[in-house]
């Protein structure tokens, strides 16, 4: 059984209900005073006397006429109201249709502007609505969104500048102290140890401004930057390719793998499931941080569970990880920057906290999505949807 739905509050509904509750009223009012003055005619008809005096038979005979008149008054005032109600019964859904035709005209370019803004995104801001008019309040507000999408454009180059610099004017310290470690410690003299202790301490931490650095570049170019060199990628052949590299992680945690895809979805082969479009270097990186998260978060002795799955517009990789059981609402949030769920999941505490927020942030830049789930019986659901793409000739089905 269907429900009811009530209708959106739309502009154009509202100029329909306005253009027919106005002629509604009208036409009561007009209903009004036309049968008002019928009624006065009919009163006045009925108080007129005749003028000369009649005798007995013209006096029955004068109120019979006058009975037959006031009969056929009420009878044509009865049916000056029924055609009226009826006349104002078609006006009155003619009004609505008429209503409904002319908001739709008035709102026009309204549902250009709407359109035309909707098709701009980060990638086309040099599109402009440019619409052409007489200098009315639609006009003008076409102007003031050009406008806006004019600073936003330059806000956006400005951020792609910065992006494209940082990553050399930022590195270049960090490699000149890692330069002044080795040459220090490289030298004949015997180095005391506190000496020697110190400089691993602060190669370490180099390395981690290192990895927090690149982090923020990719997430940067994830958010803001274009996707040159498209090409047609698999899902699972990333996935596997990301466990090879973590496999001495994985062997020492005594980790275990299911990608047969029993639980969810097809097996993650070399050759095989989970085709999309996109930069390779993006998506690569994507499906790293994604695996290196269920690999560092992930327990001594745990398991990690893998599949694709796709339908007729998108294609999705799964990864699940066990664990405690997690609070939904802090999970919804390691989608952002900087954010974890505490020192006790991720033991080393090495990680920058910027893994799943370049991985929302490049399936977003490539159309997709990252959901994040707390299993009910423990641990993370993590899914990644993108749009599907067919699979290149010459890869076996």
């Amino acid at each position: 059984m269907r429900t009811w739905r009530r209708p959106e509050s739309t502009a154009r509904l509202r100029f329909t209900v306005l253009y027919g509750v106005m002629f509604l009223l009208s036409g009561v009012g007009l209903l009004v005073i036309t049968n008002l003055v019928g009624l006065g005619g009919t009163m006045v008809s009925r108080s007129a006397a005749p003028a000369e005096p009649a005798t007995l038979a013209d006096a029955d005979r004068i109120a019979w006429l006058q009975a037959r008149l006031s009969d056929t008054h009420a009878a044509q005032s009865r049916q000056l109201l029924i055609g009226s109600v009826v006349a104002l019964v078609v006006m009155g859904v003619v009004s609505v249709i008429l209503g409904r035709v002319i908001a739709g005209r008035v709102l026009r370019p309204l549902s250009m502007i709407t359109a035309a803004t909707r098709r701009i995104t980060a990638d086309n801001l040099n599109e402009r609505l440019a619409v052409h008019g007489p200098d009315d309040e639609v006009k003008d507000l076409a102007d003031t969104i050009d406008d806006l999408l004019e600073r936003l454009e330059s806000s956006f180059a400005a951020q792609r500048r910065f992006v494209a610099n940082a990553s050399h004017e930022l590195r270049t310290p960090l490699a000149t102290m890692r330069a002044s470690l080795d040459v220090a410690l490289a030298k004949p003299e015997p180095v005391p140890a506190q000496t020697a202790a110190l400089a691993d301490r602060l190669r370490t931490e180099l390395d981690q401004v290192d990895r927090l650095l690149e982090g923020l570049l990719m997430l940067a170019r994830a958010q803001h930057g274009s996707l040159p060199d498209r090409t047609t990628l698999s899902l699972g052949r990333l996935a596997t390719a990301a466990l090879a590299a973590r496999s001495a992680d994985i062997t020492a945690k005594r980790i275990t793998v299911d990608s047969s895809g029993d639980f969810s979805g097809d097996f993650l082969g070399a050759d095989d499931s989970g085709w999309t479009q996109g930069n390779r270097t993006l998506l690569t990186r994507m499906i790293d941080n994604l695996i290196d998260n269920a690999v560092t978060h992930n327990q001594d002795g745990g398991w990690i569970r893998l599949a694709a799955t796709t339908d007729d517009a998108t294609t999705q990789l799964v990864v699940e990880t066990g664990g405690r059981i997690l609070d939904q609402e802090q999970v919804d949030r390691l989608a952002r920057p900087f954010q974890r769920l505490g020192a006790d999941r991720t033991h080393s505490g090495s990680g920058s906290g910027l893994g799943l927020s370049i991985v929302a942030a490049i399936a977003a830049a490539h159309g997709g999505t990252l959901d994040l789930r707390a299993r009910p019986e423990g641990g993370l659901r993590a899914a990644i949807s993108l749009p599907l793409a067919a699979v290149p000739a010459g890869v076996p089905a």
